[in-house]
């Protein structure tokens, strides 16, 4: 038998072993292939389009390609620690350590190459499906599966690399500890491991001072928490885990009612040394899962957004002109004409917006006049308004100003018309997108507007009053590509600061967003995608490590076997051995990325009045399920294999 026979064969008697490790190094490829295909896709000609797919694959591949290459070092040193009796009767038997290494090197790019190749294969399988999706989040006519050899050296040279690395690196671990070592095993004792009450109690102090802040923030200091708060929480994390938890279980020996009881004695037992020698590796599980799971829940957030921006962009074209605006007839007619060409019925109400000082604040008030106002409810199906002479109502300019200004009751006059009004209540929505008309708006009735005659204070009459034009199309999700032109003025005044020198403004929201919901739903998709790889690799750790000590529970539930444990009992102990490795972990992850979507909360509110609750929720339900799915997985496949002892 030759040296690479010897090699192939070791990989095949452990295959059981290197199981899981193979699978997530083949899912770790194939996702990685699939954004390759779309990264070099040649069909995505629209430019922006194209730049932030470019780059949207690009962040993913280069976080995939970092974590993968720590994840699969990380499952390969465990491996090695399993099979390091194996390693040390090799070098009993006179094998040398020259030769183990390359052993350990062939069997890693073997298991590699088989990886890359499989994971190509099926990521080339599920590119068409993964097309499929990609073109409906952009909303593109086509996305073909193509053939082009740039994916598949991208993937291959990467992969390649990152095997090498991790087969020239593991070797680290043999090659540092004795043949007396090896033989051994990785479970040398089972002695405590001391720990610092001070840094115990700081690891809480600290977790419970992250999640208060997180809890109680506001929008004046929620960037500064974002900032802050994140390197606590890990420090929290690290000494929570490496002192903590041993603080904790050390209490829980101490008090002999908790601890001597039939089950819990060796439950608590075993998990104490299981939680103490890989605190490292659970302080590391967390993070990951915290990762994935605030990942996911930001880009869910980011589709709340477009799943409220109806809600927050009631109207669906938005034409703003001053008095002395001399495009204003044309770029009506054009927009009324794109609309007809593309088929579309609209509802087109033009408002005259009055500008007058209010004496109740002495600030500037735009007015609007009740038949304007309801010919614009009408076509929105909004309830209309009734005002008498003299009366008054707040127009809304947010979500928060429909419940702040509901009970406001004003007495004031309109200074330069010497107009008394009081203003009572508010419109019960939104009419306007937020900011297009200013924050300080009212609706009088229609014979108050017409006594609104004098000019505002300092200006001329034609600088005291501006048109607003108000387009209602019930498709309006059809509407992207009307007033293109429009809108490439305006954006090249912005951009070459002229904004100001413009005597209109235009905005459509059905363009803003189509753009939105591609770019969102990208990247959550590519979020999730990312986030399956953490959680896989995240869950992987804890069952790498199960089989790294496999070989001592086995001679441990062994030896209970012989002292009369049955097969009830056996999954009795097994369950409060494993509950706490895969759910301590999951759970401070859990608490982590709660109150960081509470901070979250926060943001949107004072982005964009945004409610991301039932999302988070869902988030986290959907993490929980995933969890308790895999926890029951890993625990059937733990108890066969003990069972076969």
């Amino acid at each position: 038998m030759t040296f690479r026979q010897f090699a192939y064969r070791n990989v095949i008697r452990n295959r059981r072993i290197y199981a899981a490790f193979f699978m997530a190094s083949i899912f770790s490829v194939m996702v990685f292939f699939m954004y390759s295909m779309l990264l070099f896709h040649p069909k995505i000609e629209d430019e922006f389009l194209r730049e932030f797919a470019a780059s949207g694959m690009i962040v993913a591949e280069i976080i995939l390609y970092i974590f993968t290459l720590f994840f699969l070092f990380y499952s390969m040193s465990a491996f090695l620690q399993a099979r390091s009796k194996e390693f040390g009767l090799l070098l009993q038997i006179g094998m040398e350590k020259k030769q183990l290494n390359r052993l350990i090197f062939l069997e890693s790019m073997l298991i590699g190459a088989v990886s890359i190749a499989i994971g190509i294969f099926f990521g080339y399988a599920f590119s068409k499906f993964f097309f499929m999706i990609v073109r409906e989040l952009l909303q593109l006519d086509s996305l073909p599966l193509y053939v082009s050899y740039k994916p598949f050296a991208l993937t291959i040279g990467a992969f390649f690399s990152l095997f090498i690395i991790i087969a020239m690196t593991s070797v680290v671990f043999i090659r540092e500890q004795k043949i007396i070592e090896l033989i051994r095993g990785y479970w040398k004792t089972d002695e405590l491991q001391n720990y610092s009450t001070v840094k115990a109690y700081l690891g809480i102090g600290m977790l419970l001072f992250v999640y208060g802040a997180a809890a109680f923030t506001s929008k004046n200091v929620v960037l500064a928490f974002a900032i802050v708060l994140p390197p606590l929480a890990a420090l929290g994390t690290y000494f929570f885990f490496t002192h903590s938890v041993l603080f904790l279980l050390h209490q829980i020996r101490k008090r002999k009612s908790l601890y001597w009881r039939p089950y819990r004695l060796i439950a608590v037992s075993e998990v104490a040394v299981k939680l103490r020698e890989n605190a490292r590796m659970y302080f590391i599980v967390t993070i990951v899962s915290t990762v994935a799971f605030l990942s996911v829940g930001t880009l869910t957030s980011l589709s709340s957004y477009t799943g409220q921006f109806r809600q927050l962009n009631p109207l669906s074209l938005i034409y703003t002109s001053e008095m002395t605006n001399p495009y204003e007839s044309d770029h009506i007619t054009t927009l009324r004409k794109e609309l007809e060409e593309q088929g579309l019925s609209y509802t087109l109400v033009p408002f005259l917006i009055k500008q007058q000082t209010s004496s109740f604040s002495q600030n500037s008030v735009d007015i609007l006049r009740e038949s304007d106002v309801n010919s614009l409810a009408i076509a929105l199906g909004s309830p209309l308004i009734e005002l008498d002479t003299g009366e008054a109502m707040f127009i809304p300019y947010s979500e928060e100003s429909v419940d702040s200004l509901t009970n406001r009751e004003i007495q004031t006059v309109l200074e330069e018309s010497n107009v008394p009004i009081q203003i009572r209540g508010v419109y019960p929505q939104m009419l306007f997108p937020s900011m297009i008309i200013g924050s300080n708006i009212i609706a009088v009735s229609d014979e108050d507007y017409q006594l609104i005659v004098e000019p505002f204070s300092g200006k001329r009459k034609q600088d005291s009053s501006y048109k607003f034009f108000a387009f209602h199309v019930a498709e309006w999700e059809r509407t992207k590509s009307i007033g293109l032109d429009i809108e490439s003025q305006v954006t090249d005044a912005i951009d070459d600061d002229g904004f100001t020198n413009l005597p209109f403004y235009f905005e459509n929201p059905g363009l803003n967003y189509s753009v939105i919901r591609a770019t969102f739903s990208l990247l959550l998709f590519t979020g999730l995608m990312v986030a399956a790889v953490l959680l896989l690799a995240a869950g992987s750790f804890v069952y790498f490590k199960l089989y790294t000590g496999l070989e001592r529970d086995k001679r441990q539930f062994d030896l209970l076997k012989r002292m009369g444990l049955t097969d009830q009992e056996l999954i009795k102990i097994v369950n409060r051995q494993l509950i706490p490795q895969f759910f301590l972990p999951w759970g401070i992850a859990m608490l982590h990325s709660a109150f960081s979507f509470l901070s979250l909360q926060v943001i949107w509110r004072n982005l964009a009045e945004v409610s991301i609750l039932s999302e988070m929720i869902l988030v986290l339900i959907g993490f929980t399920l995933i969890q308790v799915v895999y926890y029951f997985l890993i625990r059937w496949r733990y108890i066969s294999h003990v069972r076969a002892s």
